[in-house]
Formats: C-alpha cells, structure tokens, sequence
C-alpha cells in the first residue's frame, strides 16, 4: 500500500504506526496540484517497477466542521470533493460539474472504505473537501457547510491523490485526523501534537 501525505510530519507520524515492509509513505507536497503530480510519479513508478500499488491513501491531519468532526476525531472520507474547483458568478458558485467541465468528486474505493471502516469502528465517515485555500473565516466556513450538508472536513491533498489514482486505476481512500476547527484561524486552538498521535493509532489499526 502506499501512503501519500502532504508533509514530513504528517509521514513521520504515519511511518510510526505501520509496517515499512508493508506500507510505503511518502511526502508528495501541500496542496491537490503536488498531491495529484507526486502520486502519480509515484504510482508510474511502481508499475514501471513491476510491483504495482494495491492501494493509495491520502493521510494527514486536517480541520473540521464543528459538531461533525471535532478536534481529536478521525476522519475517512466517503468522497473527496474539490471544493473550490469551478467559478464565482453573481448568483453563487458553480462548480465544474455545472459548468459542464468535468467532476470535482472523486469516490473512495467502496472495498477499501468498508475495510477501513471495520478497522475503524469509531471513525466519522463523510465527505472531506480539498481546498487550495485554507478556510480562514466564519464565513466561507458557513458557505462550505451549506454546500456541502454531507463534509466532515477540509484538506488540501485528497482530490488530487485521488485523480492520479484514478488515472492508474489502482484503488483509494482519504484518512484525516483532526487538529482544528474550520473558521477564524486561531493557532492558539490547534491540536497538532494530539492529531499527529491519533494519526499513527488510526494507521496502526487500519494497516495492523
């Protein structure tokens, strides 16, 4: 299996709770362009190799929606939803799916996302949107959760990730922990060292 994240620290929390042998992390970059570019060099890589990927995760810590996914919570997502992916028009915002441009949801893998689930009984399973701008207001929260009645949370990598594993045709997940609420930026609030530690217990368990 392989195990992108965006960053160092989000891999080194994930290499704490797996197998090397079995499992394969990797850092490929902040936000769904490097995610989507990284994994697929990645993915090209081990095909080119002969020994394929099973399966792709995209892992991290990642905001949530207060009273969905709370800070400490464990997240897998459903669908992966590009969140920002379309265009503002006097009305509203479109999405590309409107626009008639293509999707900006990618499904997990529902035999993946069963097993995930199983090894995570507790896990709050929803939508988690990437975004290449982290919320940062009340507002654009609130906008979001309209939009989106079914998101959980918010990252920057899983539709990318999932993109390129598309492409490859090999199976994929997001898995996220929680660190912060999405609203107002208040780094005073941020969990990290807690999500970081429920980040390896959640890939121990589901790689165990």
């Amino acid at each position: 299996m392989l195990i992108v994240t965006a960053v160092e620290a989000e891999a080194a929390a994930v290499r704490s709770g797996v197998d090397p042998a079995i499992v394969h992390v990797v850092p490929v970059g902040v936000g769904p362009a490097a995610a989507a570019a990284g994994t697929a060099r990645l993915l090209a890589s081990a095909e080119a190799r002969g020994r394929p990927y099973r399966a792709v995760v995209s892992a991290g810590i990642a905001g949530g929606f207060a009273g969905r996914a709370d800070v400490g919570a464990t997240v897998l997502g459903a669908r992966s939803i590009a969140a920002d992916l379309g265009a503002e028009t006097p009305d509203g915002f479109l999405t590309v799916d409107e626009l008639g441009f293509g999707s900006s949801t990618a499904e997990a893998d529902a035999t993946l996302l069963e097993a995930l689930t199983e090894a995570l009984p507790h896990a709050v399973v929803g939508d988690v949107l990437t975004l290449a701008t982290v919320t940062g207001t009340a507002g654009t929260a609130a906008a979001l959760r309209r939009r989106f009645p079914a998101a959980v949370a918010e990252a920057m990598e899983g539709y990318g990730v999932a993109c390129a594993a598309r492409d490859a045709g090999v199976p994929f997940a997001e898995l996220r922990t929680i660190s912060n609420p999405i609203g107002p930026r208040d780094r005073a609030s941020w969990r990290l060292a807690e999500a970081f530690s429920a980040l390896t217990d959640a890939v121990a368990k589901a790689c165990g």
